[in-house]
């Protein structure tokens, strides 16, 4: 058996487990061949004793030798299951780690890009707020409720749409027209006649109120910022501006 098992081992490769195996199994075999080689048999043949104690002597022996080999099998599989283990919680942890790895690069992202956003949003509002028009800055004055707040409030809506005209230019011709009453009204001359009579700081007509009328300004004929605007809207179209007019118009 010992010379079968040597010439199989030259044939083939064997892993390290099997010559683990091999080695077991040969030293059973030389054992046996040991036994079998003592001298003894005589006193086999006399008696019969010694022959039989002999025999459970290569029992045992055999039995040792395999309880050892089973023994260092067991160790060696130990072993192998002990070193998958932590290579499994070598790969287990390296994979959290890229994990981590990858969440906090995902975060430091998001973080960038809310960041960029932001910084979108707030260069956009800049600009906005440069490219507003000056109507808006206009718009948020406040003027006083008399003659003075009314010319200059006037003038800002007149500068703004393109209407030419001054402070004294208006402030002449409405203390010439009204002397400064917004509700003053001519009933005597041919307009009243006709049934449009002037109206207003700058005595206009209703017609010509309508017809000159400012956007963005009261449609009430008394309002005296309305009034201005469209007495100095329909100068401009007649006579060039309110500056250039002197007398009744």
């Amino acid at each position: 058996m010992p010379k079968n098992i040597l010439s199989r081992a030259r044939t083939h490769a064997l892993t390290k487990r099997h010559r683990i195996a091999v080695a077991g199994v040969a030293a059973l075999g030389t054992a046996a061949l040991a036994l079998s080689a003592a001298p003894g048999n005589a006193e086999t043949v006399a008696t019969g004793t010694p022959a039989t104690t002999a025999q459970v002597a290569a029992g045992t022996t055999l039995q040792n030798v395999k309880g050892t080999v089973t023994d260092q099998l067991a160790t060696k599989q130990v072993k192998l299951d002990t070193f998958a283990a932590k290579k499994k919680t070598a790969d287990e942890a390296a994979a959290k780690q890229r994990a981590a790895a990858a969440a906090k690069k995902k975060a430091a992202a998001e973080t960038a890009a809310k960041k960029a956003a932001r910084d979108r949003a707030a260069k956009q509002a800049a600009n906005r707020s440069v490219q507003r028009p000056q109507m808006e800055t206009v718009a948020a004055k406040t003027y006083a409720n008399n003659l003075d707040g009314w010319i200059r409030h006037a003038l800002a809506i007149m500068h703004a749409k393109g209407i030419p005209g001054s402070y004294n230019g208006l402030h002449r011709n409405i203390m010439r027209e009204s002397s400064g009453n917004p509700n003053a009204i001519n009933n005597w001359d041919i307009n009243a006649i006709n049934g449009i009579p002037s109206k207003g700081l700058l005595q206009v007509i209703p017609p010509t109120f309508k017809a000159y009328h400012v956007a963005g300004t009261s449609w009430n004929i008394y309002d005296p910022v309305a009034n201005i605007t469209a007495a100095a809207n329909y100068a401009a179209h007649r006579y060039g501006s309110i500056d250039n007019v002197n007398s009744a118009y």
